[in-house]
């Protein structure tokens, strides 16, 4: 059943670049009108939180400001919030033409275990008039009673080629000069994350231009080279030079050892090294 006239009907979602299985099981619950309570769960920077919005602006158009609650649970993570906030919001009608409100909880994870209880005879109770999207990096840390009211979906790490998409995108509406090896080491140092990788990109930028050593620069990351080259240094049984190199490494880019550590673990195993 239709419940928004089409002048209101934008297609945000769309427009979600990496998540097309989610967002394609998104786009017919939002034209169906049948909108579950859903728990979106990934790391961060892979488009939960513009998921959530791009729906609330599909259902509710140019009244989506009145319709909708963002809270981020991180910093409002107590009981009160709950009973007081999310409580008063929910049981009162939307604004419009539309069945229900959309209250959308973004790193939930963090909220207490007595604030998931409070949410969980919340989300029971005013079901009728509003509709809760949850985000969290770990879904393991949202009780069990909120997870079976909620359809989970879950978001994977972007591809490199979507990344690298969206980065050239924005650097040529900056007019920013970019290479392929700077785009690269950005992908690599982002992991999936757009959030991480678009703050790299601009943090990277002199006069105008972004290249892989500024990449590296800005990011406290030595390169994956440098960091292969100390140990194939060790394994071949040259343990004084790969020390004094990965000193040298840590002196010059002002590199903390843990940071040193999770790089050697991620070269270590892609060395062409027998396992023992």
């Amino acid at each position: 059943m239709e419940i928004w006239t089409e002048k209101y009907r934008p297609k945000f979602l769309k427009e979600i670049v990496g998540q097309e299985e989610v967002t394609k099981k998104l786009k017919s619950l939002v034209d169906s009108g049948a909108l579950p309570h859903m728990l979106f769960s990934g790391r961060a920077g892979v488009g939960k939180t513009c998921a959530a919005l791009a729906i609330a602006r599909e259902i509710y158009g140019d009244e989506w400001t009145h319709n909708v609650l963002e809270l981020n649970a991180s910093d409002e993570r107590g009981i009160d919030v709950v009973r007081h906030k999310v409580k008063d919001f929910a049981r009162t009608k939307a604004i419009g033409n539309y069945p229900y409100k959309l209250i959308y909880l973004d790193e939930s994870d963090a909220l207490t275990s007595a604030a998931q209880q409070a949410l969980r005879r919340t989300m029971e109770n005013y079901s009728r008039t509003c509709r809760f999207i949850l985000s969290c990096n770990y879904s393991s840390k949202i009780i069990d009673p909120i997870q079976s009211r909620c359809s989970v979906f879950r978001f994977r790490p972007l591809k490199g080629e979507d990344v690298k998409s969206r980065l050239k995108s924005i650097a040529k509406s900056e007019g920013i000069s970019t290479d392929d090896k700077a785009l690269d080491a950005i992908i690599l140092l982002s992991g999936g994350d757009m959030r991480r990788a678009v703050n790299l990109l601009q943090a990277a930028v002199t006069n105008k231009k972004v290249t892989e050593a500024h990449v590296f620069e800005v990011s406290s990351r030595a390169k994956p080279e440098d960091i292969k080259k100390i140990l194939e240094l060790a394994m071949s049984g040259k343990y004084l030079d790969a020390r004094d190199k990965l000193e040298d490494l840590q002196i010059k880019q002002g590199l903390s050892g843990l940071d040193m550590v999770k790089q050697i673990h991620s070269v270590l195993l892609k060395l062409d090294i027998p396992d023992a």
